[in-house]
């Protein structure tokens, strides 16, 4: 059965409002759309563990800076749609940015320490908008579930810890990193990049198995690990690096010695495509 797209705020909370009188729980997938094999899993994962499903397709013009990809960013709803549909996933909630931001609206959510180093010294605005856009969907959709994946390791955490914060009634369930037959993470940006490109961009994946296995080998000292990590990234032939960092895995502090669960981050630029990627290290 397809799923059913709806487009404004007032039909949703019907569906929320009849759901809640009807005593069935709600699974939220969030997503920016252009939806890919790592989105679909996490719609089945939603479907497996809710009564009711609902995925959000939303570009958020506020976790964009100046410069960043947002005029671009592939919009792909029809293919989406019939991706989910195929899992089945009962609302699409596809917004134009009027129903998210409307006029006169001037609230932010402050995000949590978690969310200052790594992608937060980068892209200094960006928690901020996903913060604020991802509390507005909790609260539109009335989830019980939300369902995000693991590649985007610094949001989890900057998600989990704001729900925590400010007392929302939703668990925040992760789900694996997936990945392509060559090893790559999934993403909606991978299309970005051209067969020369794709080749480099798998130095990200090798840099975080070196990195894995020096650790599984006793190496203890978290800078020794670090300096590898950016050498064979800059062995593989990425354009630049934003960063490559290992943390301790629950508030991404960095240690000076390794002490597991540990989390090893990355993020590059392959060409003009800015690629993240992670895996978490534990005993």
């Amino acid at each position: 059965m397809p799923s059913k797209i709806i487009q404004k705020l007032s039909e949703l909370s019907q569906v929320v409002n009849d759901a809640r009188g009807a005593n069935r729980s709600i699974g939220v997938v969030p997503t920016m759309g252009a939806l890919h094999a790592g989105h679909v899993s996490l719609a089945q994962t939603a479907v497996e563990q809710s009564d009711i499903t609902i995925a959000t397709i939303f570009v958020n013009p506020t976790q964009f800076a100046a410069g960043e990809d947002l005029e671009q960013y592939p919009r792909t709803l029809d293919a989406d749609v019939e991706q989910l549909s195929q899992v089945g996933i009962d609302y699409v909630f596809a917004p134009q940015p009027a129903e998210i931001y409307p006029d006169g609206f001037s609230t932010s959510v402050d995000p949590p320490k978690v969310s200052q180093s790594l992608e937060g010294e980068h892209r200094p605005t960006h928690f901020r908008g996903v913060a604020t856009v991802v509390l507005k969907l909790l609260n539109m959709t009335g989830a019980d579930k939300a369902f995000f994946g693991q590649k985007d390791y610094q949001q989890l955490l900057v998600v989990r810890q704001m729900v925590k914060d400010l007392n929302v009634r939703c668990e925040i369930v992760a789900c694996p990193i997936v990945r392509d037959e060559d090893h790559l993470a999934l993403s909606s940006r991978n299309r970005y990049l051209s067969a020369e490109e794709r080749q480099q961009a798998l130095a990200l994946n090798r840099t975080l198995k070196l990195a894995e296995s020096l650790i599984r080998d006793g190496e203890q000292d978290t800078h020794v690990i670090m300096n590898e990590m950016k050498q064979s990234l800059i062995d593989g032939g990425v354009d630049s690096i934003d960063y490559a960092m290992i943390a301790n895995a629950d508030d991404l502090t960095i240690p000076d010695e390794i002490k597991l669960p540990v989390v090893c981050l990355l993020a590059a630029h392959v060409g003009t495509t800015r690629l993240i990627d992670n895996c978490v290290i534990q005993d």
